[in-house]
């Protein structure tokens, strides 16, 4: 089993930036690494979506509504994603989730929740 834990969410106001964190752990293996690496996103009312996506060698992908908005990356050696939100929008509140596959299996932290208003 593998652990995935958020932080970093909060209030923020429109145009302001918010720095999310996903640290992985494990009880299980002494080492493990991720494939694939991920943010999801899932505003009221509405399903859950891709946000961004990392690879192991360090190739992404946005849904157009973040991009040249939001960062996202990774320390292996850390085990630690991160994602720079900026020109953060209304429109981008939601709980966000982190998401990784190790092995072909795919992990879920709890989620943070990020709240863009005046």
């Amino acid at each position: 089993q593998v652990q995935l834990v958020e932080s970093g969410g909060g209030l923020v106001q429109p145009g302001g930036s918010l720095r999310l964190s996903c640290a992985a752990s494990s009880r299980s293996f002494s080492r493990f690494w991720f494939n694939t690496m991920a943010w999801y996103r899932q505003a009221p009312g509405k399903e859950r979506e891709l946000v961004a996506a990392i690879t192991n060698g360090g190739s992404t992908n946005y849904a157009d509504s973040v991009k040249g908005r939001f960062t996202i990356s990774r320390d292996n050696a850390k085990n630690t994603m991160y994602l720079q939100m900026n020109s953060l929008k209304p429109a981008d509140t939601a709980v966000y989730y982190c998401n990784g596959d190790v092995a072909g299996n795919y992990y879920w932290g709890g989620g943070t929740l990020v709240t863009v208003s005046s």
